[in-house]
């Protein structure tokens, strides 16, 4: 999942990637939750990645 976020933004845009204990993923995109794996029940499927990609790609336009 990292490596599509950062074919999407590359050096052009901040993606934080938060694992933690239990189980804990959180997405931030410039500062923006666009992903948080107790929110939405799980891990990501692939439908989910490119939703989170078009929100990076969004950052970018809009810089």
């Amino acid at each position: 999942m990292a490596n599509e976020f950062f074919a999407e933004g590359g050096g052009d845009v901040a993606i934080t990637m938060t694992p933690g204990d239990a189980g804990v993923l959180q997405v931030i995109a410039e500062g923006d939750k666009i992903f948080d794996k107790a929110d939405e029940g799980g891990h990501p499927n692939l439908d989910r990645v490119k939703i989170m990609r078009a929100a990076i790609r969004e950052k970018l336009d809009s810089s």
